[in-house]
């Protein structure tokens, strides 16, 4: 026995330490598991942002994708938009250029009474005398259009009015108003090129005068004054041809006072007071045809007919020399 304890007290002590130390290794081994557990939790959560990461990513890829695709879109609708309000400006304004040339030419002229001021070539040469810089041929009632001048074979009869009128070509002219085109197959306007078109737009250089030709058909030429203090050696963004004091078309030395531009090319070629007004003959031609075509023209077939005549005796005209003195 211990000395100092009471009897039993020190067996009693160790048996106390013992059951205690039964008691905590009977005790399961609970930290390992939990650890497992959250482990798992851990990884499986892991995943879980991973696989959110992921989505954020494509969608995001997805938003910027489809908002460059709206943006290009929109980008393409706006240049088109911009491209058809360009081209709606550009046919108003020739609509009403076109409009405004017709109501000078409805107020000041009429097929049955042309406006000789505004045609001196018209007037008689006894009421219009001779003019500056130009030569009439004793040939000239002769050979002046065919419009006025039936060919072989054609018959003459004469209107309300007393005019005479060549059934033929009164008969084709009726024929192409039937259906108006500006095809030239058609027998009126295939008259028209070979007799008047033809001849009038018939210039020295040969290929300048087909790329007038075509662009008076396309109505597309610009004719436009040459400024008064535009010299030959000023340099210009745009190419010009010939000068001041030589024409483009004929290549004779003539005081060029206009020039002339062929569709959207940047070129300018300059041209005398006689290639103008062989020029604006025929395109006066067909402005007033393409009034026809486009119905704005509201009259008989005879009122047009004898515009139309009056129209191909211009060019005749103007291919002999005779044209305004303010061309």
């Amino acid at each position: 026995m211990t000395r100092g304890m009471e009897p039993g007290q020190g067996a009693w002590f160790p048996r106390c330490q013992a059951q205690g130390l039964l008691r905590a290794d009977s005790r399961p081994p609970r930290a390992p598991q939990e650890l497992k557990l959250k482990d798992e939790e851990c990884e499986r959560l892991s995943k879980v942002r991973e696989q959110l990461e992921q989505e954020l990513e494509e969608l995001t890829a997805s938003l910027f994708e489809e908002a460059h695709k709206m943006v290009r879109e929109a980008n393409m609708k706006q240049a088109a938009s911009e491209k058809q309000l360009k081209e709606a400006r550009g046919k108003i304004d020739m609509l009403q250029a076109e409009v405004t040339a017709l109501k000078t030419l409805v107020i000041t002229s009429t097929p049955a009474s042309p406006n000789r001021e505004l045609h001196p070539q018209l007037l008689s040469p006894t009421k219009a005398g001779p003019r500056k810089g130009h030569f009439r041929h004793k040939s000239t009632s002769s050979t002046l259009c065919p419009a006025v001048c039936p060919a072989a074979g054609h018959i003459l009869t004469q209107d309300k009015e007393g005019r005479e009128v060549d059934t033929t070509l009164f008969a084709e002219f009726q024929a192409w108003r039937e259906s108006p085109t500006l095809d030239k197959t058609s027998p009126f306007l295939d008259r028209v090129y070979r007799e008047d078109v033809g001849p009038c737009l018939d210039f020295t250089t040969q290929e300048l005068s087909a790329l007038v030709r075509a662009a008076v058909e396309d109505n597309t030429l610009t004719i436009e004054p040459v400024a008064s203090q535009t010299l030959p050696t000023v340099k210009v963004a745009a190419v010009e041809y010939g000068s001041t004091n030589t024409c483009a078309l004929s290549g004779l030395a003539r005081a060029c006072r206009h020039r002339i531009r062929l569709g959207d090319s940047e070129s300018h070629y300059y041209i005398s007071p006689s290639s103008r007004a062989r020029i604006t003959a025929v395109c006066n031609f067909f402005t007033y045809i393409r009034y026809i075509q486009q119905g704005l023209v509201r009259q008989d077939a005879e009122p047009m007919f004898w515009e139309v005549t009056r129209l191909r005796k211009e060019m005749s005209l103007a291919k002999l020399g005779f044209f305004p003195q303010e061309a």
